[in-house]
């Protein structure tokens, strides 16, 4: 009987090792995914506004009326406008993995190191400019590119086709490291597929009623949609 009880208690112990080895691996595997995608949002900050100095500078010369500008919103959020569109750049806090079947993680890079699994993420999500001005809840963005970084600094791009980045995909992660040339061709690519992605009108049937409440409230009666973005399924599962 004692013996049997020793051997519980054994299993038991044994159990909570386990957990306490896996939490401590596993949280410093996040956290250290969790400071690669910090440091690489603040480089995202400067090459941005960098970026959009240079940019401003080129423009005006030909037209002062073009206005690009950089706002910082957050610690984890900045912005780029220019003509009508609205870029706008969010790192998530937590760190992730995905299921089995996803394509990442069936990448023989990603296989070989169980810490390969987790990822930080950085989203570039556009809009139109006029829906940040005029508050206009209901109007949508559109995500054109996920950027997911691991903990050996490597990355991989998921995102619309008009990114244009085939050597960014997720067949190429083992590959693929950050570097400030990388982190600027991202930026520039995401500007290029909005202002490449005109607004579609709708359908005049579609308007050609409103309410009184639309009309007291000021609000937009036509919604235009960017209809271009277009997922591609070499870069998405």
């Amino acid at each position: 009987m004692e013996d049997r009880e020793e051997k519980i208690e054994d299993k038991l112990e044994d159990r909570l090792d386990d957990i306490v080895n896996g939490l401590h691996h596993k949280s410093k595997t996040k956290q250290a995914i969790f400071r690669n995608t910090v440091r690489a949002f603040e480089k995202l900050k400067v090459i941005a506004q960098e970026l959009v100095d240079e940019l401003t500078e080129r423009v005006t010369r030909h037209d002062a009326d073009v206005v690009i500008e950089y706002r910082s919103v957050s610690e984890h959020e900045f912005q780029i406008k220019f003509s009508g569109d609205l870029l706008v750049f969010v790192m998530h806090t937590n760190v992730i993995t995905f299921p089995d079947d996803y394509e990442i993680m069936r990448n023989d890079y990603v296989d070989e190191d169980f810490r390969r699994r987790f990822f930080g993420h950085i989203m570039a999500y556009n809009f139109m400019a006029d829906t940040i001005k005029y508050n206009r809840l209901d109007d949508p963005g559109y995500l054109i590119g996920r950027m997911l970084i691991n903990i050996e600094n490597h990355y991989c791009i998921e995102g619309v086709k008009q990114l244009d980045l085939p050597q960014e995909r997720i067949s190429n992660i083992a590959k693929n490291v950050l570097s400030d040339k990388v982190l600027r061709i991202i930026i520039e690519s995401a500007m290029v597929a909005a202002v490449n992605n005109d607004l579609m009108g709708q359908d005049v049937s579609d308007i050609e009623r409103i309410t009184l409440k639309q009309k007291l409230e000021n609000t937009h009666l036509t919604k235009p949609r960017k209809l271009g973005f277009q997922i591609s399924p070499e870069l998405t599962n």
